[in-house]
């Protein structure tokens, strides 16, 4: 019998070997012992441990020139499922993979922010019973629900403190969905899974040190510190958005004045382009949206930027200065290897990109500069998706909690 210490390092062991084959699988045994510095005797034996519980399979055989040809190991597609569940202002999203991160099924669907808190986790809900569902139909066992919102979350108790925008305060919905489901529950800022999605499968994979910024309905941020997601001393660090740029600007969701995401967001770029429109009339967008100023859309402005209006690009270039501006000063805090833009800034990056980069590299002290990269994301709306599934295969991997 392995003692309490025995067992603990037979995880570890476990996490390690499961690492290495999300990063550089096929993979002979031996190539495994070689780069984790375990013996072949305890790779060997734990790798069959993973073969027996269906995690690990053995492949193609590789000719290594000299001696026995090397059977080459991988994660197994069907090793299990994973959901991924964001909870945004205006939509929810669910996303099922196999254990390898490929997508099965997803959807999206809108809500109406002016709903119940019951009304919208209980549709959250219908559709998290759906992928159950269907990962039942593939013959899959589901592993876990990761789930992103967007506000401060207390991750140790899986409790949602606030979310400004959507109105809710402690809501324990790790607790509520361990009670419907009976599966872990993972959950998280919404910005917080998007960097770790990134990290996992996106342009920052194996990155350490990145900030990574999205754009919805508000702005948030996930602080990416050797190679782990950094929360603060009480779980909530990464509210980047209520920074307070300007101590007379316009007021925020979250109460206050002058925060960053009234200076960047989606609705920046409107508010803009409405003001303009009340000093200068522009007929044809006037048209477009039938006179109704709250018809228009952050999709419908990139749009007509990129076809050359020019009231709708100068709102655009305007929040790429303030969000340059502001990239500077997290620059000078956290020495980021890379800054990485998501969420709506994506569709948007053409014009933004070139403005945010000038601003950051005329501004910021050179010594920041040197090493520095600024990127979007390329998987849209999705990353946020993709690391709540992260999050779930992250403490797979990392703790070995499969039983």
């Amino acid at each position: 019998m392995l003692t309490g210490d025995q067992e603990k390092v037979r995880k570890i062991n476990k996490s390690i070997i499961l690492n290495m084959l999300r990063l550089h699988a096929p993979i002979s045994r031996a190539r495994v012992a070689n780069i984790t510095g375990l013996n072949r005797g305890t790779v060997s034996n734990i790798v069959n441990v993973l073969i027996e519980e269906g995690l690990v399979f053995e492949g193609e055989q590789k000719d290594p020139g000299i001696g026995r040809p090397a059977v080459l190991l991988g994660l197994r597609p069907d090793g299990g499922a994973v959901i991924g569940v964001e909870i945004g202002v205006d939509f929810i999203a669910v996303l099922l993979t196999n254990f390898v991160a490929e997508t099965i099924w997803d959807t999206r669907i809108q809500i109406d922010p002016s709903q119940s808190q019951t009304s919208i986790i209980s549709q959250a809900e219908q559709l998290i019973e759906q992928a159950l569902f269907l990962a039942s139909e593939h013959q899959l066992r589901p592993l876990g629900i990761g789930v992103g919102v967007a506000g401060l979350v207390h991750v140790q108790q899986g409790t949602l403190i606030m979310a400004p925008n959507l109105h809710w305060t402690n809501v324990p919905l790790r607790l509520m969905w361990n009670q419907r489901f009976h599966l872990p529950i993972y959950i998280e800022n919404e910005a917080n899974l998007a960097a770790l999605g990134e990290y996992y499968f996106g342009i920052a994979r194996n990155v350490d040190n990145f900030i990574y910024l999205s754009a919805g309905i508000g702005l948030g941020g996930g602080i990416m510190m050797g190679g782990k997601l950094f929360h603060g001393g009480h779980g909530y660090a990464g509210e980047i958005g209520h920074i307070q740029r300007d101590p007379v600007g316009e007021q925020c969701g979250c109460g206050r004045v002058g925060c960053w995401e009234t200076q960047v967001g989606p609705r920046a770029v409107l508010n803009r382009v409405k003001k303009e429109l009340q000093n200068h009339p522009d007929q044809f967008l006037l048209d477009t949206c039938s006179g109704d100023l709250d018809q228009l859309t952050f999709e419908m402005v990139v749009k007509f930027a990129l076809e050359g209006n020019t009231l709708c690009r100068q709102a655009i270039e305007a929040v790429a200065v303030h969000l340059g501006t502001g990239i500077v000063d997290i620059v000078h805090v956290f020495d980021p290897e890379l800054v990485l833009i998501g969420g709506a800034f994506i569709q948007a990056r053409d014009i933004l990109q070139p403005i945010i980069e000038k601003t950051i590299f005329s501004n910021v002290l050179q010594p920041y500069a040197d090493r520095l990269r600024v990127a979007f994301s390329d998987r849209g709306a999705n990353d946020c998706l993709f690391g709540a599934v992260a999050i779930v295969l992250d403490d797979i991997l990392r703790e070995m909690v499969i039983s």
